[in-house]
């Protein structure tokens, strides 16, 4: 490893330990499923018999189903204080592990009821479906919802997304809305939770008004009001490395948006091949009141074209987002572990976080190295430290173990580490932490494969 020092220390600042909102959130969602098996019980007053221990089995998987729905789209509403303060990638995690949820409730649901109504009314299992598709009230729009969960839920597979394009799974997994429209209606009139239950009724209601509103705001309006407000626009696109872009992007009272380093926006420009996708970019410099600035890899059809955009190109933005900011510093003194474009938040953070900062850097060659020189000068700048990572001359990686982190950053387990690089480098990395000493606590990381 190589390494740049300079000798200006940094100025001292007053860090404050921050409890993570994530504990009460989660508090919140199980005593709302906890509410909702409480709906069942209330009105059940006993269970005779297979058909009722399969009906009453359905129907709390049907509540927990239609519960989980629910969050399952306020998570997907993008709201500010789970965004930025929890963090982008665990909602995005809680919101993958709500839809497994939400899938396996589902099933459960439909052949439980199904089950429990024909051994009630002695039918075949074939012609209770078929009765109870054609003729209960709004089951036809229900078993549509359903059709259209469960293509959602195929194409959020892994083994199934591997082989489609972003776009296609984002445009279908938007189909969760028609979704869960369409399978409201059928829970309030055969639901016997809600029937004859007015306040039963308004809180169902009022739970899946208080999500649409979320969604309405958040992922349509509030995104207008953004864009109109600061009229963005490209502004210039330099090469930084090969294969690697930053992108300047000029508006207005940028500084109202609030954006601050370690954050990213989901960007959408309005560019012949790209206006179609929204991606998310890190800002790769601190936020100025006319101008932003990201770096992007030429990694795939859009990021590649993203080196073609031209000055005056307009653009559409939604943010910020992300937690990987200053405000989860536990300590003064903070590591920084970037990998190949991941140096694009890291190198925000490395201008503006408080304290004593060392960056480590990882890159196959000197060439790979992106905003090489801002590093250097921002090192010389405030007085911390650059190391690099490169393969050996024969493409030999350098090992970033625990033993080499703790022989090459005294006093490790004292630092906050921030790390920014591809999913399995930042999860090696990760591990080779923990077995330093580091506290789960101090590191902090966010990925971007939603």
């Amino acid at each position: 490893m190589t390494t740049v020092d300079a000798r200006r220390a940094a100025p001292p600042v007053t860090v404050t330990t921050r409890r993570s909102p994530a504990a009460p959130v989660l508090a919140l969602l199980w005593a709302g499923a906890a509410a909702v098996v409480a709906l069942w019980w209330a009105d059940t007053g006993s269970v005779v018999g297979t058909a009722d221990w399969l009906t009453g089995a359905g129907r709390i998987a049907g509540l927990l189903c239609g519960y989980a729905c629910a969050v399952l789209v306020g998570m997907m509403a993008r709201v500010p204080l789970l965004e930025r303060r929890i963090g982008s990638d665990r909602v995005a995690r809680w919101h993958a592990m709500a839809g497994r949820y939400t899938v396996c409730l589902l099933v459960a649901h439909i052949v439980l009821i199904l089950a429990g109504y024909a051994a009630q009314d002695r039918a075949s299992l074939w012609h209770e479906t078929v009765t109870v598709v054609l003729d209960y009230p709004d089951m036809l729009k229900a078993t549509a919802g359903t059709v259209i969960l469960f293509a959602v839920g195929i194409t959020s597979a892994r083994a199934v997304r591997r082989r489609t394009s972003h776009e296609f799974w984002y445009y279908v997994h938007l189909l969760t809305y028609a979704a869960v429209f369409l399978a409201f209606f059928h829970q309030l009139t055969l639901g016997n939770e809600f029937n004859g239950k007015p306040v039963a009724t308004a809180v169902w209601y009022a739970l899946y008004l208080g999500v649409a509103a979320l969604v309405v705001w958040f992922r349509i309006l509030h995104p207008v009001r953004l864009n109109r407000r600061h009229q963005l626009r490209v502004d210039a696109v330099h090469l930084e490395a090969p294969g690697v872009y930053s992108v300047v992007v000029r508006g207005r009272h940028l500084d109202e948006l609030g954006a601050r380093p370690g954050q990213f926006f989901r960007w959408r420009f309005l560019g012949e091949g790209l206006r179609w996708t929204s991606t998310p970019y890190s800002l790769s410099a601190p936020p100025r009141p006319d101008l932003m600035r990201i770096t992007v890899k030429a990694l795939g059809d859009h990021s590649a074209a993203v080196a073609r955009l031209r000055p005056g190109t307009r653009v559409w933005a939604e943010g910020p987002y992300g937690s990987m900011t200053a405000d989860r510093a536990t300590s003064h003194h903070a590591l920084l572990i970037a990998a190949g474009v991941g140096i694009t938040p890291l190198r925000a953070l490395f201008e503006t976080l408080p304290g004593e900062v060392t960056l480590l850097y990882r890159a196959r060659s000197a060439e790979d190295l992106a905003l090489g020189r801002e590093l250097e000068a921002i090192a010389r700048w405030r007085g911390a430290q650059v190391r690099y990572a490169l393969n050996g001359p024969r493409g030999e990686r350098p090992p970033i173990t625990a033993e080499s982190l703790r022989a090459t950053f005294p006093g490790l387990a004292g630092h906050d580490v921030y790390i920014c690089g591809p999913h399995a480098f930042a999860q090696d990395v990760y591990e080779a932490l923990r077995a330093a000493g580091v506290p789960d606590r101090r590191i902090h990381h966010e990925s971007f494969e939603l």
